[in-house]
């Protein structure tokens, strides 16, 4: 007989199990979650264990959904059934728990970033009346793909100097906040403070302002790119060939939403378009 319960702050164990069991035969090439990655989660994508549920075959978990959540809506940051547990309503039954509870707690906007190979996830998502509001796309540049697109011809600074830069620096210049733009989850303002310790930061300044930005993990992850002058991507372009002077030789920027940053920008600098995901939009109802 099946089972289900919402999980508590002491169920890290658990969840880290069930995610295990149930989203890794999904994902066979993503590393083991284990309590420090679950952990770290719930620090920088702000994971609830209060929304986050397990679905039980006796004492065994056979469904699990995490659940992310700030002022703006809860994030179902993964959802997924075992292999051999498929099609038997345990994701429905999952989401519309978790919607449920939203429509009386709040907050009642509920989103889902799905991977576009995860084709079971996303006929639920639609199955469950969620809408698909737009593609997320990861964008990828190498040494070479930025010489073929010119991109790591420049030479020297344009138009200002080179200083580091940090996520404060960029409160105080008010670059971040309601100028900030639409971002996926993992790259918004509150998981950028709250990974600010590890995150890089450099920028292209003039006497007056801040022209151009890039933060980054020193593995090549690029969290924000940002330019606020119109020169054909030179400034961006100049601080990508800093940053790989420095070892960074492959970069990577995950789910860019289309209101980030231009296709037609990205292309000039290098990128190109690799994994896509599917952005689902619900509000929370009582079942």
């Amino acid at each position: 007989m099946s089972s289900y319960r919402f999980c508590r702050t002491d169920d890290v164990a658990l969840l880290v199990d069930a995610l295990n069991r149930c989203w890794s035969p999904h994902f066979p090439d993503e590393p083991a979650v284990t309590p420090a990655s679950f952990k770290q989660s719930i620090k920088y994508l702000q994971v609830w264990c209060s929304s986050c549920m397990v679905a039980f075959a006796g004492s065994d978990p056979i469904g699990v959904l995490i659940g992310a959540k700030r002022p703006s809506g809860t994030l179902i940051h993964k959802i997924a059934v075992h292999p051999d547990h498929l099609r038997q309503g345990h994701g429905r039954h999952l989401l519309t728990s978790l919607s449920s509870k939203l429509a009386i707690l709040g907050p009642p906007r509920m989103v889902a970033e799905v991977p576009e190979s995860f084709a079971a996830a996303r006929a639920l998502f639609t199955a469950c009346d969620y809408v698909e509001e737009t593609v997320l796309t990861d964008y990828l540049q190498s040494e070479a793909g930025a010489s073929e697109s010119g991109a790591s011809g420049f030479s020297r600074i344009v138009g200002g100097l080179l200083i580091p830069v940090t996520i404060d620096d960029l409160a105080a210049n008010d670059l971040l906040g309601e100028n900030h733009p639409q971002t996926c989850w993992e790259r918004s303002i509150e998981t950028l403070t709250a990974r600010k310790d590890a995150i890089e930061g450099l920028a292209v300044a003039s006497d007056e302002r801040i022209e151009a930005f890039i933060l980054c993990l020193n593995d090549g992850e690029i969290l924000s790119m940002r330019s606020f002058v119109d020169d054909g991507g030179a400034r961006l372009a100049q601080l990508l060939s800093q940053l790989r002077a420095r070892g960074m030789e492959t970069f990577r920027i995950a789910k860019v939403h289309p209101a980030e940053i231009a296709t037609a920008s990205l292309k000039s600098l290098g990128f190109r378009p690799a994994d896509e995901y599917r952005l689902h939009a619900a509000r929370a109802r009582s079942a």
